[in-house]
């Protein structure tokens, strides 16, 4: 067996791997067996350490790492369970709870994080609600479909479009005023889409005392500093300044904390997330050496799917996406379109985003929620995601492919 087919039988049982979740017998998730693929690229003799490391690309890696320092900047400062909060002056009037919850997610979602917003919010939406006598469901189902659409607006709202913005060279201003629109509209439909399904089913059968919980303390002071950061980094963003470099000297100058300790800080870094970039751009690496990916590409096309036409590119990012997830589907979609064709990048970050919202498993803020409000005996099943799922992603898909078209 030559090497070429010794990659393949290695990308295909990882990415096997990575779509199941899992490896029977082992207690490997998806970040473990994405890096035992990477390793067995190099153990193997397909990719060189040196090439392995070349193919990582650590400027992508650098503003996950620094971003991922100031979401947890305001995650140790209370920020998000402040804003939480805050919105309950509405919790008697549902539909607009629902809204100003919607809203308020989606737009933290596209500075920060849309994991940490969920993680954040889930615990505080179960027990407002279910003291205010209200089913959390739809609430919930409301704050996690928008966090992954709001995510989609900004260049920095999620790793897909990190990584998208960074290989490709896009600029932060560009990016927003393609991506913003059709996400504003993709919320509002998502909004109508609950108000309908839940009409009149706001109120939740008495009997279940929700238990009490210890919020993170509110400081004012760390809450400032992180939004004067932020705001410094975005107009940062704007400037020729590489983007992982402001975003680290950002992060740098949190670190520099006399309250915060650094193991607090770095306590609250997604290393597992780190980990799998890693590993997909090692695997991803060795698919494009020897030429594999480029072969695939041409099978596609061959049936009729150039991953260069809006809607072949959609379609396939929008099952990819629910196979193996968002981020491995970027980085195998990205070597074989025209990056030169600044349309499509922006139609496969709206896309692999909103795909999210299809399953109960299609992202992991998704998982978040249900697993967090769990815990609050709140059950949120597949077909109940699935009736504004599945609406919600197909309509968001629509308005995508339309503002494409009239974008040109």
């Amino acid at each position: 067996m030559g090497l070429p087919e010794i990659v393949t039988a290695i990308f295909a049982a990882t990415y096997l791997g990575i779509a199941l979740g899992r490896v029977p017998g082992l207690a490997l998730d998806r970040t473990g067996i994405a890096l035992l693929g990477a390793i067995a690229m190099v153990a193997s003799g397909a990719l060189k350490p040196e090439e392995a490391w070349q193919a990582i690309n650590v400027p992508t890696i650098l503003l996950l790492y620094a971003l991922m320092v100031v979401s947890a900047q305001f995650r140790l400062g209370g920020f998000y369970t402040r804003m939480a909060l805050g919105i309950n002056r509405f919790i008697r009037r549902p539909p607009v709870f629902l809204g100003a919850l919607m809203a308020v997610s989606a737009l933290l979602s596209a500075l920060l994080a849309n994991d940490i917003v969920c993680l954040a919010f889930t615990p505080v939406l179960c027990l407002s609600l279910l003291d205010a006598g209200l089913d959390p469901v739809p609430f919930l189902l409301g704050l996690a479909c928008a966090s992954n659409i709001g995510s989609a607006a900004t260049i920095i709202g999620n790793p897909q479009n990190m990584l998208i913005g960074q290989v490709a060279g896009l600029q932060f201003l560009r990016f927003l005023l393609w991506c913003a629109p059709p996400s504003a509209a993709s919320l509002a439909c998502c909004y109508g889409v609950i108000l309908f399904v839940y009409r009149g089913r706001w109120r939740k059968a008495p009997g279940h005392r929700a238990r009490a919980h210890e919020w993170p303390e509110y400081n004012r002071h760390q809450t400032v500093k992180g939004l004067w950061i932020t705001a410094a980094l975005v107009v940062m963003f704007f400037t020729p300044v590489p983007r992982e470099l402001s975003a680290a000297v950002a992060a740098g100058v949190l670190l520099a904390s006399r309250r915060i300790s650094t193991r607090s800080i770095l306590g609250l870094v997604d290393w597992h997330l780190i980990t799998l970039f890693c590993a997909l751009f090692i695997l991803v690496g060795a698919l494009t050496k020897y030429g594999l990916s480029g072969h695939a590409a041409a099978w596609l096309e061959g049936q009729g799917m150039n991953v260069n036409r809006p809607f072949a590119l959609s379609a396939i990012a929008l099952v990819l996406s629910n196979i193996v997830s968002n981020v491995p589907a970027v980085m195998l979609l990205l070597k074989q379109m025209n990056l030169g064709i600044t349309g499509n990048l922006y139609v496969l970050a709206l896309v692999s985003t909103y795909a999210g919202n299809l399953t109960i498993v299609g992202s992991i803020a998704n998982l978040i929620t249900v697993e967090q409000a769990r815990g609050y005996g709140v059950k949120i099943g597949f077909r109940q995601h699935a009736r504004v799922g599945v609406p919600v992603t197909l309509m968001s898909m629509l308005i995508v492919l339309g503002w494409a078209a009239l974008r040109g």
